[in-house]
């Protein structure tokens, strides 16, 4: 179970065998049955996630009880809020699976542990921070200045493979639309392809 995280990470810095032996030790195999949650509003984020095999997704109700989609996350991707993670603070966001996963999972005694233990993966964290940072602030300038047609193009661009699995109207709400427009936007492109 732990031969994808190993290759994950070795494509951003190099660790010995030995290393990443030791690091794997710090992480535990975690089944999330679809439907069932990883983290629910108002408890705190025990853990950051890496998803092996399955699908989840990250997202917060508003006060009408409408849902919004923050991050979907598949295999070889992480998943987190990161915020509650580090600050012990209650989660305002809810993550549960939308097929059956398998998740390794770390907590934050057992990261700042390993971080000590193997510095090089301070290094591969900063990487994957950065990463998310410059991956947020993308999204934000999107939903600021893109249309729902050109978001929905970007979407299919960037995660070529969750079109298939992830049901529309959760596609609908991680870009900010009504799910009658995406079909509506679906149809057109489809028209447009003839």
């Amino acid at each position: 179970m732990y031969e994808l995280l190993r290759a994950h990470i070795l494509k951003k810095i190099e660790l010995t065998e030995s290393e990443l032996d030791r690091m794997a030790s710090y992480f535990t195999p975690k089944r999330v049955l679809k439907k069932h949650f990883l983290l629910q509003e108002g408890e705190v984020g025990k853990y950051i996630a890496f998803v092996d095999r399955g699908c989840l997704r990250c997202y917060s109700v508003d006060p009408k009880g409408e849902e919004h989609v923050i991050q979907f996350a598949i295999e070889d991707w992480w998943i987190s809020d990161l915020q509650s993670f580090l600050t012990g603070e209650w989660s305002r966001y809810n993550i549960d699976a939308l097929e059956d996963s398998e998740v390794l999972v770390i907590d934050k005694i057992s990261r700042d542990s390993m971080l000590v233990e193997i510095p090089k993966l301070e290094r591969f964290f900063r990487l994957l921070l950065e990463r998310s940072y410059i991956g947020t602030q993308q999204r934000i300038e999107c939903t600021l200045s893109a249309s729902a047609e050109d978001r929905y193009q970007m979407f299919l661009k960037t995660f070529p493979t969750l079109a298939q699995r992830v049901p529309q109207n959760q596609i609908a709400s991680y870009l900010g639309i009504a799910p009658e427009s995406l079909s509506r936007i679906r149809k057109h492109i489809a028209d447009t392809a003839k």
